[in-house]
């Protein structure tokens, strides 16, 4: 379900759940608790500088099981709640975040990527963008918001209330993404630069890299809506369990 890759000063976390990566409960949580393995390993004094966060060829993540959104209220609200604490952990971080895009990354896999410092995706056929409006669900203040900080006002409102995926060379020309490479290099790209930032003296990069992640950790620790009304918003409404429904048949 998550695979661990050590490259030397870099961890890749290798999102692995057949078909297609769909973000689960348990896969959430792995996720979390490897990153927070991670970073206890870096504070005890492990030689660990950066971690990739990859998925599988031709797919990074397709976003959050739907099937679980469709599952009792309690099932889909203890998804929402693992999401909403991986965001928080994403934003976090000790450890700088690289997400290798290795192919599709709708809705909750390009929420894992815009919560990275640094986004490196494969040219060619994959997509990427917050598509929620168009399978029914309501993505929240704290998304946009960090979906704006990246895009400026204009582009983020435009793409999120389209529920756009943007082809790679839109996305890198949006500022969505950094770089884009050939499929069967993009994780080595992010572990390369991983490694580079391995390379910067320790002190003085973290203290840049806390100045200018302040505030993504602030719009992240300070959501303005709560859980319950962010769910009853958009994520358990008829409509939404109308459009998931036709979705899954």
């Amino acid at each position: 379900m998550l695979e661990i890759i050590q490259h030397g000063s870099v961890r890749e976390l290798r999102l692995s759940r057949a078909p297609v990566n769909a973000l689960n409960t348990e896969l959430i949580s792995a996720l979390d608790a490897a990153i927070a393995l991670a970073e206890t390993e870096a504070a005890a004094g492990a030689s660990l500088r950066a971690l990739v966060i990859s998925g599988n060829p031709k797919l990074f993540s397709a976003g959050l099981d739907l099937r679980e959104i469709m599952g009792p209220i309690e099932t889909a609200r203890t998804l929402v709640l693992a999401f909403s604490q991986l965001q928080l952990r994403l934003a976090r971080s000790s450890l700088p975040l690289i997400a290798a895009i290795t192919g599709h990354s709708p809705a909750g896999g390009a929420v894992i990527a815009i919560l990275c410092d640094h986004r490196i995706m494969a040219q060619g056929a994959a997509r990427i963008g917050l598509n929620e409006v168009q399978v029914g669900l309501y993505p929240g203040e704290t998304i946009f918001r960090c979906y704006e900080r990246i895009l400026g006002t204009a582009k983020a409102a435009n793409f999120l209330t389209r529920g756009a995926m943007l082809t790679a060379d839109e996305a890198l020309a949006a500022g969505l993404v950094d770089e884009l490479v050939e499929p069967d290099q993009v994780i080595a790209r992010a572990v390369a630069i991983g490694q580079e930032i391995a390379a910067l003296p320790p002190m003085t990069y973290s203290k840049t890299r806390a100045l200018v992640r302040a505030d993504l950790v602030r719009l992240v620790e300070h959501p303005t809506e709560s859980l319950a009304s962010l769910m009853q918003a958009g994520w358990v409404t008829d409509e939404t369990r109308e459009r998931m429904a036709a979705l899954l048949r």
